[in-house]
C-alpha cells in the first residue's frame, strides 16, 4: 500500500534534540497570504509572496505529515498567513485527519472567512479553531489590522459555536498604547462565551519592524491587572510544552499568558513548522530551514525523507527567544531589506 493509505501501526518514542526536548508539535502554513496587515507581523503595504508553483500540495503536505507521526509528531495546527485563503482547505483537514497517530488538527485564523466554510471544516473533522482577536473597536480594528473587517471575525465565531465547536481559544497580542486598555474587556468576553482567552507578548520575530521593549505588556503586569478586575488567578497543572502558562478566576472563567519575550519557554518547546512551500523550520527565530520541497519533487523516498526529518530535530539546539532575551541591544530581530531578499524569514511565512 502507497504512503497515502498505509497506516501508522506502532509508533515509537518521539525523536529527541540535543537539548532532549521531544518531536510534538507542528505548525503547518498551508499559505502566506492574508486578508488583514496587523501591525505586529504585516505592517507593510507590499511583500515578496511565495510563488504559488513552489507551494506544496496537499498529498505532498500529507505524505510529510504522515512520516512526521512516527518520529513523534501528534498535534498539527494549520496556520498561514491566513489559511482559508487557501482554496478547499476542507479538503486538506480530511486527508490529515485520515493519519493514524495524529490525534488533534486545529487551526489558527482571523475568522474572517470562517463563516462559509465553517460546515465544511466541522464535516472534514477538524477539531479545534483558535481565532486571533486585538480589539472589540471596529475603528481600532481597522487601525490595528488595515481592514475594517471585526463585524467578519464576529460573524465566524459565531458560525463556529453554532456548528458545535467547543474549546475555542482567543489569540490576543497586548501592545502598550495600541489594545492593552481592552484587557479587561477582551477577557470578560471571552469568558462571557465560554473561549478561553490567551495573551501573547508582542514578539520581536519575522516583520515585527516597529517591535521595541517599551510596547511589551509583560506577563506580571498582565497578572496583576487581572487580579484588580476579577480577583486572585490560580495557576493551573499545564503541559511544559504548551507556550501558554493557564490561570483560573474565580468566576469559573480560564485564560492563558504567552510570555514568549519576557520568560520564554525554549528548553521545554516540542515545535516545527512547516512553510507551505516546504521548509521546516525548528525555531520561530530560525533563519535556515530544511528545503523538502526539492526532496519531494525529486523522487526521495519515504525512507530518504525520513532520514533527512530525523537528523534535522535530533542535531536542533535551538533556543531563539532565550537569546534574544539575553541580547543587551535587543531591537528588531530582522532588518527590512532581509525581509525583501528572505521572505521565509516573516512570521506569516513561518506561521506563527
Amino acid at each position: 500500500m502507497g504512503y497515502l493509505g498505509a497506516p501508522v501501526s506502532t509508533l515509537s518514542p518521539p525523536l529527541r534534540d540535543l537539548l532532549g526536548r521531544a518531536l510534538r508539535d507542528l505548525r503547518l502554513s498551508v499559505t502566506d497570504r492574508c486578508n488583514l496587515r496587523c501591525h505586529y507581523c504585516m505592517p507593510e503595504r507590499e511583500y515578496v509572496w511565495l510563488p504559488k508553483h513552489d507551494r506544496l500540495s496537499f498529498e505532498e503536505l500529507a505524505r510529510l505529515v504522515r512520516l512526521l507521526v512516527p518520529l513523534g509528531v501528534r498535534a498539527l495546527r494549520l496556520t498561514g498567513g491566513e489559511p482559508l485563503l487557501r482554496r478547499d482547505v476542507p479538503l486538506l483537514v480530511a486527508q490529515l485527519k485520515a493519519i493514524d497517530g495524529l490525534e488533534e488538527v486545529s487551526m489558527t485564523t482571523n475568522a474572517i472567512l470562517l463563516e462559509e466554510q465553517t460546515p465544511a471544516l466541522r464535516a472534514a473533522g477538524l477539531d479545534r479553531i483558535t481565532v486571533s482577536l486585538d480589539t472589540l473597536l471596529p475603528e481600532r480594528f481597522a487601525a490595528l489590522a488595515g481592514r475594517d473587517r471585526l463585524a467578519e471575525t464576529l460573524r465566524g465565531m459565531q458560525a463556529a459555536d453554532r456548528a458545535g465547536f467547543t474549546g475555542t481559544k482567543l489569540n490576543t497580542v497586548l501592545c502598550r498604547g495600541r489594545n492593552d486598555d481592552e484587557l479587561e474587556s477582551l477577557l470578560t468576553f471571552a469568558i462571557e462565551r465560554g473561549y478561553e482567552l490567551r495573551f501573547i507578548e508582542y514578539m520581536d520575530v519575522g516583520g515585527a519592524l516597529a517591535w521595541s521593549s517599551e510596547a511589551v505588556v509583560p506577563r506580571d503586569e498582565i497578572l496583576e491587572r487581572v487580579r484588580a478586575h476579577f480577583g486572585q488567578p490560580a495557576a493551573l497543572d499545564t503541559d511544559p510544552s504548551a507556550p501558554a502558562r493557564t490561570f483560573a478566576l474565580p468566576n469559573g472563567g480560564r485564560f492563558g499568558i504567552i510570555a514568549s519575550t519576557t520568560a520564554p519557554f525554549c528548553s521545554t518547546c516540542t515545535r516545527s513548522r512547516l512553510t507551505a512551500d516546504g521548509l521546516l523550520f525548528t525555531c520561530l527565530y530560525g533563519t535556515q530551514g530544511l528545503d523538502l520541497r526539492a526532496q519531494l519533487r525529486g523522487g526521495a523516498s519515504d525512507e530518504e525523507l525520513t532520514a533527512s526529518l530525523t537528523r534535522v530535530w535530533t542535531q536542533r539546539r535551538d533556543r531563539g527567544a532565550e537569546e534574544r532575551l539575553q541580547d543587551p541591544q535587543r531591537g528588531t530581530s530582522v532588518s527590512k531589506a532581509d525581509l525583501r531578499s528572505n521572505p521565509h524569514l516573516e512570521m506569516h511565512t513561518k506561521g506563527g
